[in-house]
C-alpha cells in the first residue's frame, strides 16, 4: 500500500487545473472543514468567518467578529487550526504597511464547532505579541527588530500559519522573517490556557525550515506529517507547496504542483483525507478594479483541489 506521503506527491501532481471558485469573499486566508460537506472561510480584510457548502459557489453563512475581538478595524484573520471541537484562530499581529503599530491585528482566539457553524468561545488573547518577543527561548530570533518594521519590510514581522500538533499544542508558521532563507515555524505550547484567559503563552524552541528562500503562508497537519502552502514575504515571488514530517532537522519536500496564478493561503484537509488550497485573489482584478474593491456581488476566490 502507498504511503500518505506518496499519494499525496501523485495527487497534487495529478490535480493541476483542478479549480473552483466561492464566492462572497476575495482574500481567503485561514480555513477549516466542519464536516465532509462544509467549510469556514477567515477573510483578512473583515473581521468575520464565512460557510461554504463543499462545490457550491454561494455562502451558507457567517459569523460576525468585530464584537467578540473588539477590534474596530480588520484584525486580520491569518491562521486556524482545529483541535477536538475548538478551531483556534491567529491574526497577523503585524504592523501595517507604512510600519505603524496595529493593536486590532493582536488577537488569537477560538471558536467552538456547532453542528455546520462555530461560535467564539473564551477570550480573545492580546499578549502574544509581546510573550514572542519576550521568550528566551527564541532570543537569538531576534524578533523584537523584525517586529518593529512593516508585515511586508525586509525581516518584517508577519504571521499566516497556524497547524495543531498530535500533543495539542500548536505550530506557529511566520510569513517574515525568512532569516538565512529559512522560514520560522514556533510551538505554541498552551493555547487552551490562552484563551481561558491564562497568559502568558509558552512556547518550544523555533524550528527553521528550507522552504525555497519563502515564508509560511498556510500549515495543515495531514496524516502523520504537514503540508506547508510557502510564498514571499512580500507581493513579489513564487509559490509552492511542501510536505514536511514535523520532526526537527527533516528537511521540507517539494510537491510537484502547478499552481498558475493562484496564490495559496489557506490550505486544509477533510474528513475524507482530501486537501483544498485556497487562493488570495483580492489583488486579482475585476474588471477595473482589484477584487478587494469590486462590488460585494463579483468578490470571490479560488480553490485547487488534492485527491489522493
Amino acid at each position: 500500500m502507498k504511503t500518505l506521503a506518496a499519494l499525496l506527491l501523485g495527487a497534487v501532481a495529478g490535480a493541476a487545473g483542478a479549480q473552483a471558485r466561492y464566492e462572497g469573499l476575495c482574500d481567503a486566508s485561514a480555513a477549516v472543514a466542519l464536516d465532509a460537506r462544509h467549510f469556514i472561510v477567515a477573510d483578512d480584510e473583515h473581521n468575520k468567518l464565512t460557510l461554504y457548502r463543499r462545490g457550491e459557489a454561494r455562502r451558507v453563512g457567517e459569523v460576525v467578529l468585530d464584537k467578540f475581538l473588539k477590534a474596530d478595524k480588520e484584525a486580520d484573520l491569518e491562521g486556524a487550526a482545529q483541535v477536538g471541537d475548538r478551531i483556534y484562530w491567529i491574526t497577523s499581529h503585524a504592523r501595517n504597511s507604512a510600519g505603524k503599530p496595529r493593536e486590532d491585528r493582536q488577537r488569537f482566539f477560538a471558536t467552538a464547532i456547532r453542528g455546520t457553524t462555530v461560535e467564539p468561545v473564551g477570550t480573545p488573547y492580546t499578549a502574544l505579541l509581546a510573550d514572542l518577543l519576550a521568550a528566551p527561548v527564541l532570543a537569538t530570533l531576534k524578533l523584537s527588530d523584525a517586529a518593529q518594521r512593516a508585515a511586508e519590510a525586509q525581516g518584517g514581522f508577519n504571521i499566516e500559519g497556524l497547524a495543531a500538533a498530535p500533543d495539542g499544542s500548536l505550530l506557529i508558521g511566520l510569513r517574515n522573517p525568512i532569516p538565512q532563507g529559512l522560514a520560522i515555524v514556533i510551538p505554541l505550547l498552551n493555547p487552551a490556557e490562552l484563551v481561558d484567559g491564562k497568559g502568558p503563552a509558552r512556547f518550544g524552541a523555533a524550528l527553521r525550515l528550507d522552504l525555497g528562500g519563502r515564508g509560511v503562508r498556510s500549515l495543515e497537519r495531514v496524516g502523520n506529517g504537514y503540508l506547508v502552502a510557502a510564498g514571499p514575504a512580500a507581493d513579489d515571488g513564487t509559490f509552492a507547496l511542501f510536505r514536511w514530517s514535523g520532526k526537527p532537522g527533516e528537511a521540507p519536500v517539494a510537491l510537484k504542483v502547478e499552481l498558475g496564478t493562484l496564490r495559496p493561503e489557506a490550505l486544509f484537509a477533510w474528513p475524507d483525507g482530501q486537501v483544498t488550497l485556497l487562493s488570495d485573489d483580492g489583488g486579482i482584478k475585476v474588471g477595473k478594479q482589484a477584487c478587494k474593491d469590486a462590488d460585494k456581488a463579483k468578490r470571490s476566490f479560488r480553490a485547487l483541489d488534492v485527491k489522493p
